[in-house]
């Protein structure tokens, strides 16, 4: 599911991405509310409170947002570039090291707040987080070309009511075309994006008032392992390939 290959992804590749990285960014997301009472991850509702501030002149707020922001485009365009120079390079697992660097910094940035929190750090902290969002998003976005987005929801919600209203106007005409198969399979995949962040968003809360930043360190830990699974997964088997089909495997 960490790999990009050269034939199509599988509708089934796409929802075992939705439940780890929308459970991953439901979590990081719900634990990041409880230690800071923010969502980093919420661009929609960031950007709408932007435009208020300069309403307010709260310049040190609108400074905030604005970084906020910025940082999630910076993560997800730092994504991209680093999976633009791994494909032009044929490294078949640059999604997985992504996902292992995001894991990394996440882990870095929590055993930080474990031994030195201080509440005079909290806009500096959420910025990084998301700095970190955005590569989330834009890893799960160019794995599953654009079916995955594991932090945005709004547009996941609009593209299920979408797919909803394909396969009831398919079942009205009981029209058993394969576009309408096709719509089913990927209503089911924007469900599984749904629930998966919903249910990492209440467990996430439930963990960090039981474990607070040790929780957010095992996430980062857990992303760690992930990726370097998959890349190890994928090296036993171009291994076992051998050259042809190790090529198809790219």
């Amino acid at each position: 599911m960490l790999i990009k290959m050269k034939r199509e992804r599988s509708h089934t590749e796409d929802r075992y991405l939705a439940v780890w990285l929308a459970t991953a960014a439901g979590l990081l997301n719900a634990m990041a509310l409880g230690a800071f009472g923010f969502f980093p991850s919420h661009m929609s509702g960031n950007t709408s409170q932007l435009s208020s501030e300069v309403n307010n002149s709260d310049l040190r707020d609108f400074a905030f947002l604005g970084s906020l922001l910025l940082a999630f485009v910076a993560g997800a365009v730092t994504a991209r570039l680093a999976v633009i120079a791994g494909i032009k390079n044929n490294l078949r697992t640059i999604f997985c090291l992504v996902l292992a660097a995001e894991g990394v910094a996440l882990l870095c940035l929590s055993l930080f707040e474990i031994f030195f929190y201080s509440s005079g750090n909290n806009r500096e902290v959420l910025v990084l987080l998301g700095f970190l969002m955005g590569v989330h998003n834009s890893t799960s976005t160019q794995l599953s070309n654009g079916r995955v987005r594991a932090t945005h929801i709004t547009g996941t919600l609009t593209d299920a009511g979408i797919s909803l209203a394909s396969v009831l106007s398919a079942l009205l005409r009981r029209d058993p075309s394969k576009q309408a198969h096709a719509q089913k399979k990927q209503l089911k995949t924007h469900l599984t994006t749904i629930f998966s962040f919903l249910g990492g968003g209440i467990l996430g809360l439930w963990l960090f008032r039981l474990a607070g930043f040790h929780a957010m360190a095992a996430l980062g830990a857990v992303l760690i392992l992930l990726a370097l699974s998959a890349m190890a997964m994928t090296l036993m088997k171009v291994r076992s390939a051998g050259p042809v089909k190790a090529r198809a495997l790219k």
